[in-house]
């Protein structure tokens, strides 16, 4: 998990696609922690991609670097709990002048299982199922 991580750090961004209807939606994010052997994102409760993940938790994230790309995969769960939104934020604190732990709009996921792939033209696809 911890090379998922690293891979997306490296990025800066990378695009995560959701279902909107029978529509795909895709934007950038930038925040990747891993919480408790889990590893998050965040958003916030009053955008659509949360609306989307709450009707279809499915998602899958994408990011290029040095001639390589990831491809993370698989089911996004809900964690509101205080000790989580605050890992988050004291992990990226540029965030906090639009969120707080203790506000109603702040929401912090996890996936609960996935599969990251790393692809390049010159090596073999890695997999790495968490």
């Amino acid at each position: 998990m911890k090379e998922i991580q690293d891979f997306l750090k490296k990025c800066g961004v990378y695009y995560l696609a959701t279902i909107d209807g029978d529509s795909p939606r895709v934007r950038p994010f930038g925040t990747i922690e891993i919480f408790e052997n889990h590893l998050y994102i965040q958003t916030g409760k009053s955008k659509d991609v949360f609306r989307q993940i709450e009707k279809n938790n499915k998602v899958e994230l994408c990011a290029f670097n040095d001639g390589k790309w990831i491809r993370v995969s698989g089911n996004l769960i809900v964690d509101d709990r205080i000790e989580a939104k605050k890992n988050m934020l004291d992990k990226n604190p540029d965030l906090r002048y639009m969120y707080d732990e203790n506000d109603d709009n702040t929401s912090v996921l996890y996936f609960e299982s996935g599969r990251a792939v790393i692809s390049s033209f010159t090596e073999e696809p890695k997999i790495i199922d968490f």
